[in-house]
């Protein structure tokens, strides 16, 4: 093993290769990690096409805007309504082995959807059913990716960093991917491709040797006397427990309502009616550019409070939706977009490494399932009550109170001492572990603990 003298905390120290220091960064790159990578990398290719192909095969085969909506609907609200659930099953059972039939489940499903378009056998309640059996799947799959990043990586904020740029690029590629396929085959053609995208990531995930959870992890709360709805209360408890966990939520929640939700459709409306498709689509382009960007920053910079480093960050998203509003030109919407997507991708990665260090690991896909919902549940609504505003006050003003909104939020998130002074868990201490610490806010016993 190759050993060097680094400076701790508390003086110099000999320092192992399989160890970690606060402030030093090891290489991500495993074998195992690798195959994860290509697994949600590929997996995310195929969830940005879909929405060109359900768009493009309803319309061709007669349907309207709202079929694509309700189809679109049915996934998402199959998704957002059994996460919980998911987090709970993922917590009693093996994650790797649920997430490979969740992907085995949507491989069926796309593939049953794409012979249906190459057979111009396309009825809407029957895509629908499709779409809600892979929300249903989604929400299965979604809550063991949080347990499975510690268990694969030492350096986890560097492994949510690799992986948000893989995700980021992948949202830049698949719509025109998708368009290219439906442009030379057919709409069914991209559902085969978004198939075929379920059976590589199912693969990846069988070849990963997943090391085992810790003592007291998922794996012995798999064999506990807990039921279901005791394990449902017990996540519950735990989510409460934390302030900082909570508390980023309920911000998110006005988040969701006042920024997000009305933004993505406003934007839309606005740049295509104004400036035409192609702005739009370099808008959208300028605003995954950034992510990847964002990215790359959550790589190289550690924080020692991370959620008020991510939350500075995110004044930064400020200026997308205000530069729309404010009817700017399209270069600088473009970089409001840009700057934007540098700082949710941020936060996003502090976010996402503060979930997976602070919490304990036999509660870690539950809790992900209630940040999952939690942060999903508003922004229905916010979308919903988009067009409402835009026409009472214009779009315009809905997008530059937005913006000012988007400043309110990260005040908001710095001014709870529990978010903004949270410290890092992944640091280690001169004879301490390499391992995440304990959490910030004590954990509270199961109910089985009380014997």
């Amino acid at each position: 093993m190759i050993r060097r003298r680094e400076r701790g905390p508390g003086g110099p120290q000999v320092v192992g290769e399989g160890e970690r220091v606060y402030g030093k960064v090891r290489p991500v790159w495993s074998r195992d990690f690798a195959l994860f990578f290509v697994a949600r990398a590929v997996a995310r290719l195929g969830d940005t096409m879909l929405p060109v192909a359900l768009a493009a095969g309803l319309l061709q085969h007669g349907y309207g805007a709202g079929a694509v909506g309700l189809a679109m609907a049915a996934t998402a609200a199959a998704f957002a309504g059994l996460v919980v659930f998911g987090g709970v099953v993922a917590d009693r059972f093996s994650t790797r082995r649920l997430m490979i039939g969740a992907d085995l489940v949507r491989l069926g499903t796309q593939a049953l959807a794409a012979a249906l378009f190459f057979a111009d056998h396309v009825v809407l309640w029957e895509i629908c059913v499709i779409g809600f059996l892979n929300g249903v799947a989604g929400a299965v799959f979604q809550p063991g990716v949080a347990s499975t990043v510690p268990r694969l990586a030492t350096d986890i904020q560097g492994a949510n960093g690799a992986i948000r740029i893989a995700e980021s690029a992948a949202q830049l590629a698949g719509p025109a991917l998708a368009g290219v396929l439906v442009g030379f085959a057919s709409p069914g053609g991209v559902f085969a491709a978004h198939a075929a995208t379920y059976a590589v990531s199912a693969l990846c995930l069988l070849l990963i040797r997943l090391p085992a959870p810790a003592p007291g992890g998922a794996a012995s709360a798999a064999h506990g006397p807990g039921t279901f709805r005791t394990d449902l209360v017990e996540g519950w408890r735990e989510f409460r427990a934390r302030t900082w966990l909570w508390g980023v939520i309920a911000v998110w929640c006005l988040y969701m309502v006042a920024v997000w939700g009305p933004t993505v459709p406003l934007v839309a409306t606005e740049v295509v009616q104004q400036h035409g498709p192609r702005a739009y689509g370099l808008i959208n382009s300028a605003l995954g550019a950034g992510t990847v960007v964002g990215g790359l920053l959550a790589l190289r910079l550690r924080p020692r409070r991370m959620l008020r480093a991510g939350a500075v960050a995110l004044f930064a998203f400020a200026g997308f939706p205000a530069a729309v509003g404010a009817g700017l030109g399209i270069s600088a919407m473009a970089l409001g977009a840009a700057v934007a997507g540098a700082g949710m991708s941020f936060w996003g990665v502090m976010w996402a490494t503060s979930v997976q260090t602070q919490v304990p690991s036999d509660v870690l896909n539950r809790i992900h399932a209630y940040d999952v919902a939690g942060s999903l549940a508003m922004m229905p609504v916010g979308q919903a009550l988009a067009g409402p505003a835009a026409s009472a006050l214009g779009a315009d003003q809905v997008l530059l109170a937005a913006g000012v909104v988007s400043l309110v939020v990260p005040v908001a998130l710095l001014a709870v001492p529990a978010i903004r002074d949270l410290v890092r868990a992944d640091a280690v201490r001169p004879g301490a572990p390499a391992v995440p610490a304990p959490a910030a806010e004590p954990r509270r016993p199961s109910p089985s603990e009380h014997g």
